[in-house]
């Protein structure tokens, strides 16, 4: 065995524990909060619980990007969104069948779609600077105004959730300080454990992004979205799924790139991206025909998913 890969494993396992735990009270305290202000499910799916569950990603992105590479942070957040909609949304679809609300697909789709094309296009010249940074957050900015807009024309009614509008309580707020500190802390944890021991197995940064990590960073979404398909929530599992892609791509890298200009490999642009808008187009092509997605999709996506990761491995 190579030396120190004991050390690297655990750390694997406690950072993913640790983000998993951490996410969990974020999107407890966060999700209980914004109900707690009269929010719809559908708004607190793409809102506050995608960005909570986005966390990870940034955390993992900031911390990966300032003590190993940039490919870590863009290997992260690329692989988390089709991870994201592989592995999420098809496995959430295969146990309960996730039907479109109108508003999702008005509101959040076009713009998780902008995100992966942006990124394709502010990235084409194998940089995202300071400059492509700032255009994703001011684009994140306008995003939100839109969404503050239609929570303020089209507030949640008080059947949709009878806990709406109760208000804030010490304890929700207690719940997020102590899910971003566990946030942080795995994120080290799991930047460390991950990285050391691909990286002794001979495995490019990039990949150690793509795989590990992003499947790391992407459980809390997973967590999220199975429990909403179990309880009949759909509306929270594609919501949760919208959201973080596109905070993702906007919050994530836009931050990252703010900090520390991004480089991306020509061999990055010619399969890693173009593989993640493909999933995006396909899983909006999903969406749109019927307003739902089928066990048969989830299937697909499962598929799609499994067959990327094969792709990746030597």
């Amino acid at each position: 065995m190579l030396s120190g890969t004991p050390l690297f494993i655990l750390l694997l396992a406690a950072g993913i524990v640790a983000l998993y735990g951490g996410a969990e009270l974020l999107v407890a305290g966060a999700g209980r909060l914004a109900l707690g202000i009269g929010l719809r499910a559908t708004t607190v799916g793409v809102t506050v619980i995608a960005f909570a569950t986005t966390a990870p990603e940034l955390f993992v992105s900031t911390i990966g990007a300032l003590n190993v590479s940039t490919d870590i942070g863009l290997g992260a957040v690329v692989g988390s969104n089709i991870a994201n909609i592989g592995l999420v949304l098809g496995v959430a679809a295969l146990i309960k069948p996730l039907p479109i609300a109108d508003r999702v697909m008005r509101r959040h789709v076009p713009t998780m779609v902008l995100a992966a094309i942006l990124l394709i296009g502010l990235g084409a010249n194998g940089r995202i600077g300071r400059l492509e940074g700032a255009i994703f957050l001011l684009v994140l900015a306008g995003f939100t105004a839109v969404l503050l807009y239609y929570v303020n024309a089209d507030p949640a009614p008080v059947t949709e959730n009878p806990d709406a509008g109760d208000g804030i309580s010490l304890r929700d707020v207690a719940l997020v300080i102590g899910g971003l500190v566990a946030l942080v802390v795995g994120s080290r944890w799991l930047v460390a454990g991950g990285t050391g021991l691909l990286s002794a197995l001979g495995v490019s940064d990039l990949v150690i992004g793509l795989t590990v990590l992003a499947l790391g960073t992407s459980l809390p979404e997973l967590a999220a979205s199975v429990v909403g398909a179990v309880r009949g929530e759909t509306e929270f599992a594609i919501g949760n799924v919208v959201g973080s892609n596109i905070y993702n791509i906007f919050a994530v890298l836009g931050i990252v790139a703010l900090i520390t200009p991004i480089e991306i490999e020509p061999a990055t642009l010619r399969f890693e991206l173009p593989i993640m808008v493909a999933f995006t187009v396909v899983l909006v092509g999903m969406m749109g025909y019927g307003r739902r997605l089928t066990r048969i999709d989830g299937a697909i996506l499962v598929a799609g998913y499994v067959g990327f990761i094969l792709l990746l491995v030597p």
